[in-house]
């Protein structure tokens, strides 16, 4: 086996929108430090954009021991040609041990153009992160064939061993009062010229206005509600309690409701405080459910709807 005591710690690279962290990457510090602390290693943070330094405050203060700071009017807005270069010439020096990518619409662009360019795998959309300390090696589980099972990946001969890691699984860790982790602004070499798209614009994909993983609250129809117009039903429900509406992955094929709020293996991993979910008797909710009510489910919607009227 190829010799890797040159590549040290578990990387984090932050995912932003408009110069503020997304989530995920404080469910990645948790991890990170978890995963670093059975190794004896340190947890560092790759932090890119226009005005992210107060950011990286608070990186540090969830557990970061280094974050990297790569500021450039160059980076406000993610482009896979600009962060791909900078993060891999950043790595040609620093050689990690684990990268760990949030599996977002931008760090699903990033993760396989980076492995491209360092020349080894990533594992995508993972759930469940081990470690084998006497290897060294992390097990990366993630669903396959649909969700229908999950995988269990190591990589062995390539560093660094990377994996972008699903949204909403994890726990972000608590704030540490007396965190002692410094902030390195970076120096780097980007030009206007290396990055081959401009953003004109941006327009939602979605007319509704919502993002479901960061709902506290959600109704979620599946098969069993039988209809579109039943489906529709859900709204009421979900305006009535202060929720927004999910679906799982047949009803949105139907096209009853869009990509962005399909809930599942296959669509978007959440964590509400509240999860109402209305299908059939059969539905796989019921092996995870606190509560479970088996009946018709519009007698079920419509009785809820009398109570909260």
């Amino acid at each position: 086996m190829t010799n890797f005591d040159e590549y040290r710690d578990v990387f984090v690279v932050a995912d932003t929108i408009d110069d503020v962290v997304h989530p995920v990457t404080y469910e990645l510090i948790g991890q990170a430090r978890r995963i670093a602390k059975e190794l004896g290693q340190l947890v560092q943070v790759m932090l890119l954009g226009e005005n992210v330094q107060a950011e990286a405050e608070e990186l540090v203060a969830h557990g970061a021991d280094i974050v990297h700071v790569f500021e450039s009017p160059l980076l406000k807005y993610y482009t896979t040609d600009g962060y791909t270069k900078v993060l891999t010439d950043f790595f040609e020096d620093h050689k990690p041990n684990i990268l760990l990518i949030g599996a977002t619409n931008n760090g699903r662009d990033l993760a396989p153009r980076m492995s491209g360019r360092m020349q080894n795998g990533v594992v995508a959309d993972c759930t469940i992160l081990t470690v084998d300390t006497e290897e060294g090696l992390v097990e990366w589980t993630r669903p396959a064939l649909g969700g229908n099972i999950l995988a269990e990946i190591i990589s062995p001969n390539h560093r660094p061993q990377m994996g972008s890691v699903r949204p909403n699984v994890f726990k972000k860790p608590e704030r540490i009062a007396d965190s002692w982790g410094r902030i390195q602004l970076e120096q780097f070499d980007l030009k206007s010229e290396d990055i081959r798209t401009k953003r004109l614009d941006f327009i939602p994909f979605s007319k509704s206005g919502y993002n479901i993983q960061e709902a506290d609250i959600i109704v979620a129809g599946g098969r069993g509600m039988g209809s579109k117009e039943n489906f529709d039903k859900l709204y009421e429900l979900a305006d009535a309690i202060g929720g927004v509406v999910g679906a799982t992955r047949p009803l949105v094929e139907k096209g009853w409701i869009e990509l962005p709020y399909q809930v599942g293996q296959t669509g978007k991993t959440v964590s509400p405080k509240l999860y109402l979910a209305f299908g059939d008797p059969k539905a796989e909710i019921f092996q995870h459910a606190n509560y479970g009510i088996v009946g018709d489910c519009m007698e079920v919607l419509n009785d809820m709807l009398a109570h909260l009227k």
